[in-house]
C-alpha cells in the first residue's frame, strides 16, 4: 500500500521528499487559483506576495505522487511543516484522477477561506501588483510564478490568467 500527494503549484517543480511514482492528475470541485497572501516565503506581512490555493469549484490539472508507506510518517511531517506553517490551508484527502486512468485518493491542501490570508479572486492587476512586491524566505514571488507557469506549460495545462501574469513578469526582466 502506498500514498498520494496532489501538486497544483510548487509541488509540482519542487516536491522535496521521495516518491515512488508521479502521474498527471485531475482534481475535480477545486481550482488552482492565486488566492493566498503569502508573508513567509514569498512576501512578509508588510509586503505580501501571492501564492497558489485550491479553491472552490471547477477542477484542477497537477501531479500525484505516490508515497511508500515505509516513508509516508516522515514525508506527512514534511508537508505539514511546509504547508501548514501558517494554517492557511486544510488538509483533505480527494479523489483524484491519475492520466493513465486509475483514481486515487490523495493528500491535497485546501485554501481556508475563513483564514486572514485567503486573498480570495483578485483582479489581474492586483495580482500582478503583489507578486511584483513579494519577496519572502523562499525568494522571490516572480521566480515562483514563472517556474509554476513553465512548468504547467510544459504539461501542456492551459490557464490564460496564468499566462498573462507570467508574459508581464518575464517582460519586467
Amino acid at each position: 500500500m502506498s500514498y498520494w500527494v496532489f501538486g497544483y503549484g510548487s509541488l509540482i517543480w519542487r516536491p522535496g521528499f521521495e516518491y515512488v511514482d508521479a502521474h498527471q492528475a485531475l482534481l475535480r470541485g477545486l481550482h488552482r487559483q492565486l488566492c493566498i497572501y503569502s508573508f513567509t516565503h514569498r512576501g512578509t506581512e508588510d509586503r505580501p506576495g501571492l501564492v497558489f490555493g485550491l479553491d472552490r469549484g471547477g477542477a484542477c490539472r497537477g501531479m500525484a505522487f505516490e508515497v511508500d508507506r515505509g516513508i509516508w510518517n516522515d514525508t506527512h511531517a514534511y508537508l505539514r511543516e511546509r504547508e501548514q506553517g501558517n494554517d492557511v490551508y486544510k488538509e483533505s484527502w480527494r479523489q483524484v484522477e491519475l492520466a493513465d486512468g486509475r483514481t486515487v485518493e490523495a493528500l491535497t491542501f485546501v485554501a481556508d477561506r475563513s483564514h486572514r490570508q485567503y486573498a480570495g479572486r483578485l483582479a489581474r492587476e492586483e495580482q500582478l501588483r503583489l507578486v511584483r512586491q513579494g519577496v519572502g524566505n523562499s525568494g522571490k514571488n516572480p521566480e515562483y510564478v514563472i517556474n509554476t507557469y513553465a512548468h504547467l506549460h510544459e504539461m501542456n495545462i492551459k490557464d490564460e490568467g496564468l499566462k498573462w501574469l507570467h508574459d508581464s513578469l518575464v517582460k519586467d526582466s
